[in-house]
């Protein structure tokens, strides 16, 4: 079957190349409060996606499904969740919680009307994870490699996947048969660690879902380029996959430790 893959944009034309090329998840994303203060001095996407971007995009998919992230827990996100299921939301994901009280508020919020998607990347979120995982209502939940690394204090997002935190917290999430995925990837060849090294570590770990990153494709070119590119790279993606040997995994990961630890070393 495959990863599951998301792919950001509220661009409709370009979800709809996406979603021809075999993207399972558009992701709409409306998370800002904080973003900017704990990210300011990262080279990462800042969305301005809006609700209506929802509405536009949603009604004209046919296969895809509409992931909308929202904001952090807060005294308006009842509001919010009932705006995103109206505007056409299937999937609504939950980012930076810290407890067990605001994962119950958010599946009590969303009340079975869509799935639910945990985002965990705080060092808080591991901490109570045993208890979360205690609850009824999680589809599904993503480690978000980004912010948990910064959470953690460390110099570089791929180091969780070296030091054992991603393992830790999925061997947890696994006994649950929760499905889960990790990070994102970007095109084959391409990628501060090699995308292939990644997906080999997505296989490897059990992992079932992936964000296709900026690095996927330019959003910024004509639409028949992006059409042409998001194609031949969700085609090479989707053949590499095929491919992948188990016999590899562990000299996939001694080589990606390699490559994170020289990394690390250098800043």
């Amino acid at each position: 079957m495959g990863l599951k893959v998301f792919y950001i944009t509220n661009n409709l034309n370009i979800a709809l190349i996406a979603e021809k090329a075999g993207v399972d998840r558009i992701w709409i994303d409306l998370e800002t409060l904080g973003k900017e203060e704990r990210q300011h001095n990262i080279n990462s996407v800042k969305s301005h996606h809006e609700i209506r971007d929802i509405e536009t995009i949603a009604p004209k998919l046919t296969k895809a499904e509409m992931l909308v992230r929202i904001n952090p827990w807060n005294f308006e996100s009842k509001r919010e969740i009932d705006a995103v299921i109206n505007a056409g939301a299937q999937i609504i994901m939950l980012p930076m919680w810290k407890s067990v009280e605001e994962v119950k508020n958010f599946i009590k919020a969303i009340d079975g009307r869509v799935k639910t998607s945990l985002l965990l990347e705080t060092k808080e979120a591991e901490g109570c994870l045993d208890e979360v995982l205690k609850l009824n209502g999680i589809d599904e939940i993503h480690i978000g490699l980004n912010d948990l690394h910064l959470s953690y204090g460390l110099k570089f997002m791929f180091e969780l996947l070296t030091n054992g935190t991603v393992e830790r917290i999925i061997d947890k999430i696994k006994k649950k048969q929760i499905p889960y995925g990790f990070g994102g990837i970007s095109h084959l060849g391409d990628g501060l660690i090699p995308a292939e090294m990644i997906i080999m570590e997505h296989y490897r770990l059990g992992s079932t879902r992936a964000i296709l990153s900026r690095g996927f494709c330019d959003q910024t070119k004509p639409l028949s380029e992006i059409e042409k590119t998001f194609t031949d790279n969700m085609r090479r993606f989707r053949e590499f996959e095929k491919n992948i040997d188990v016999a590899h995994f562990n000299k996939n990961r001694e080589n990606l430790i390699e490559i994170v630890h020289d990394i690390v070393d250098d800043r």
